[in-house]
């Protein structure tokens, strides 16, 4: 067994440990359903801080984001400002909704909505916002984790890898459910306060690596002047949108670009326009106001969390982070050898990454990992339990938050409004199941539709917006406004 397989298994092993003894002492302690679906609105201020940090900057911010940095360059790293617009909307909604939670002893945000607007309709809009949100951005967190285990345990022995990206999945898949199940929202926050750190370890070594690899600071910073200077690139340069012809890894291409035929025009200088960037961040803002959040705020004993992780945690730590260490790894890789145009033109500091990254952006970071699996075996094990904690870590928010949602809103309001505290449990653990069971399908089944899942995963709940707005700030929203608004914008 190669050294890298070993350490590996060693360091799945512990991160699995840790994860099934708090679902085991998170069941102990879940003696309500409200221990078990909002922690018992116990939760302490550095739980909270760590774990919806992590929640809200996936798998995706520590797979996807370096590798759209490589492919479009600094235009897409302006995305790097999510950091402050995913946190904005948590400023805006998050105490509000807290105070209603303690003050009216509500679980679910179809709760919160179905009793301010007097109305059922509202609610179960809110569980399919919940659903169509969870499952398929779950799938992409699942996906990415079988892709990446895949790649980094390709061998001489195992040239396609031990596991393929469906096996991988699957059986990755099954710590999560049942720490999820057995715990609840109090084993998913706890375990996330391990995840968040890795996930913030895990970003910055590999931007550490990249930056090695370059030679340091002022090598990078050289080749990059040079890669500027020159009009190599995937979408050469700007073309005077952005008001003068600059390489278009380096710039953004103007405000907006119109295109016709819808798409059938090549975009001039890429993609990410200023409305791109714009309309991107009111998107990802959706995070923070998906009804996934509203049982995290609810979970709190008070509402001094919230604060820090918005300005502290978010914008600076995880701002930080994503600023430097993510710029170094998707941008640094133009000069190790993953772009052939810039290569062969000559401006490659290096050829230690192969150049199919082109073809697979996403893959970036499974080889910046291989590429030290000789010299440091242990660290490609330590990296790869970042990579699977930074996409587990939202994956098991939505997971209990939409049992749970699914259990008040649908199974005790409809089905058994005289359940126990004990059926509640069991049916969000089988919520949890169904949950788990269609995000996997999709992941195996829509591969190609994985990443627009994902995108139109946020988008939903970005809609959530018009009635937590008429709950928290507007009373004159009316029901038929929030409702109907709602139901037209999941259509």
């Amino acid at each position: 067994m190669e050294a890298k397989i070993l350490w590996l298994f060693i360091f799945v092993v512990l991160y699995w440990v840790y994860c099934c003894y708090w679902g085991w002492r998170s069941a102990l302690m879940a003696k309500t359903a409200s221990d078990y679906f909002i922690a018992g609105r116990k939760l302490s201020l550095w739980v909270f801080v760590l774990a919806a940090t992590a929640t809200s900057f996936s798998g995706w911010t520590f797979m996807g984001h370096p590798g759209l940095v490589y492919r479009d360059g600094f235009q897409y790293a302006y995305a790097s400002f999510y950091t402050i617009t995913i946190p904005f909307t948590g400023v805006i909604f998050l105490k509000r909704q807290w105070m209603l939670g303690k003050r009216f002893g509500f679980v679910t945000p179809g709760e919160m909505l179905g009793t301010y607007f007097q109305g059922d309709f509202i609610r179960i809009l809110t569980v399919v916002v919940a659903l169509l949100y969870s499952i398929p951005y779950l799938g992409v967190q699942l996906g990415a984790s079988g892709y990446l285990f895949n790649v980094i345990t390709v061998t001489e022995g195992f040239p396609d890898g031990m596991f393929t990206q469906n096996v991988g999945m699957w059986i990755l898949s099954i710590v999560v459910f049942i720490y999820v199940a057995s715990g609840g929202l109090r084993a998913v926050a706890y375990v996330d306060t391990l995840q968040c750190i890795l996930l913030a370890m895990g970003i910055m070594i590999y931007g550490s690596i990249a930056l090695n690899a370059a030679g340091g600071w002022d090598s990078l910073q050289e080749g990059l002047a040079k890669l500027a200077a020159s009009d190599v690139g995937k979408w050469g340069t700007t073309k005077g949108y952005g008001g003068g012809d600059y390489n278009a890894y380096f710039a953004i291409p103007g405000v907006i670009q119109w295109t016709a035929g819808l798409g059938k025009q090549t975009p001039v200088g890429g993609l990410w326009t200023g409305i791109m960037c714009l309309t991107y961040m009111f998107a990802l803002m959706g995070i923070q106001s998906a009804p996934a959040f509203t049982m995290w705020s609810f979970s709190n004993t008070d509402p001094r969390p919230f604060a820090p992780q918005q300005v502290w945690a978010s914008s600076l730590g995880i701002g930080f982070i994503l600023f430097f260490f993510t710029a170094f790894t998707g941008m640094g890789a133009h000069l190790l050898g993953a772009n052939p145009a810039v290569t062969d033109a000559g401006l490659a500091l290096s050829e230690v990454l192969p150049g199919s990254i082109a073809a697979k952006p996403d893959s970036i970071v499974a080889h910046y990992m291989n590429m030290i699996s000789d010299e440091s075996p242990w660290l490609v094990g330590l990296l790869a339990i970042c990579a699977l904690a930074a996409m587990q870590s939202t994956g098991a928010a939505y997971m209990s938050t939409a049992g749970g949602i699914l259990t008040r809103d649908l199974y005790k309001r409809y089905l058994n409004p005289a359940s126990t505290h004990n059926m509640q449990k069991l049916a969000g653990r089988m919520g949890v199941g169904f949950i788990v069971v269609s995000a996997l399908l999709v992941a195996t089944y829509s591969r190609d539709a994985l990443v627009l899942l994902g995108g139109l995963a946020v988008a939903f709940g970005f809609q959530m917006w018009t009635p937590l707005a008429a709950v928290c700030w507007f009373p004159w929203i009316t029901r038929q406004g929030a409702t109907y608004g709602l139901l037209m914008g999941i259509i």
